[in-house]
């Protein structure tokens, strides 16, 4: 369940890796998980079920950081957080049961197309997003029962994705947050909330079938947690949309990058 595997070189590079995740993570609305498990599986070499777990375990930090910046911030709505993180908590322990039972190859290959499937969806989102302020188009008032169903379902898609990849499952969260039609800032805060719910009941989840690398862990947190702590800060000071929309398509361009490399092993 717990090992602490000996420090290589290239441990050392690891400190700088979480740094920027950690500040893309708290800035964009997610954990950083999500590039945890690529680094860990293509760069380190760590076998795949023992990644999962290590992902989720270094992902709670940035989690728990960032989630502290935003509510002093005023960045959360906990009504809607508590819908997305109880639905999302079923979705967890779905997804770990399907890591138990699929290959390596099929985990790499399935978070491969998970990452471009996602990525294109974030292009898609911003650009509707942007179209929409532009034209100055009327939004819709959703229900409270189409709030509730959407709530639901992207909540227990995306712990169900952290489950399975031991990555944060961001994409699914902002993308219910966004269908809600929450301000940007409300998104993000409440995102990194619904996420440190899924990826504690997560690792809850896979304790049991996976180790825990403690080395990487923490030489991934030791610049995490930096990186979750500016980025609260540095969201607070961009002025302008524009500015948070190009780094959401820099972000979608790194995923698919990461997806590709995923799938070709």
């Amino acid at each position: 369940m717990f090992e602490f595997s000996e420090i290589q070189n290239i441990y050392y590079i690891l400190p700088l890796a979480g740094l920027i995740i950690g500040l893309f993570g708290t800035f964009l609305g997610g954990g950083g998980g999500f590039f945890f498990l690529p680094i860990l599986t293509l760069l380190i070499g760590v076998p795949t079920q023992t990644a999962v777990i290590t992902s989720l375990v270094a992902t709670l930090p940035i989690c728990i950081v960032g989630s502290l910046g935003h509510f002093h911030k005023g960045n959360i709505d906990f009504k809607v957080g508590l819908k997305f993180g109880l639905a999302g908590i079923f979705g967890t322990f779905i997804g770990a049961s399907i890591t138990s039972i699929i290959t390596t190859d099929q985990l790499k290959i399935s978070f491969g197309i998970y990452s471009i499937t996602i990525a294109l969806n974030l292009v898609v989102t911003t650009w509707r997003k942007n179209r929409a302020e532009n034209i100055k188009a009327e939004i819709k008032t959703l229900t409270g029962f189409s709030r509730n169903m959407q709530s639901s379902f992207f909540g227990f898609f995306a712990g169900a994705i952290a489950g399975t990849f031991g990555t944060s499952g961001t994409a699914p969260v902002l993308t219910g947050l966004f269908a809600l039609r929450l301000p940007l800032k409300l998104v993000i805060g409440t995102s990194l909330l619904v996420v440190l719910s899924n990826t504690i009941f997560a690792v809850g989840a896979h304790f049991l079938i996976g180790k825990i690398d403690f080395t990487l862990v923490c030489f991934l947190t030791v610049g995490s947690v930096v990186g979750a702590i500016i980025g609260p800060k540095f969201l607070s000071k961009m002025k302008t949309d524009k500015s948070k929309n190009k780094l959401r398509y820099l972000y979608a361009a790194i995923i698919v990058v990461l997806g590709i490399l995923m799938i070709m092993g």
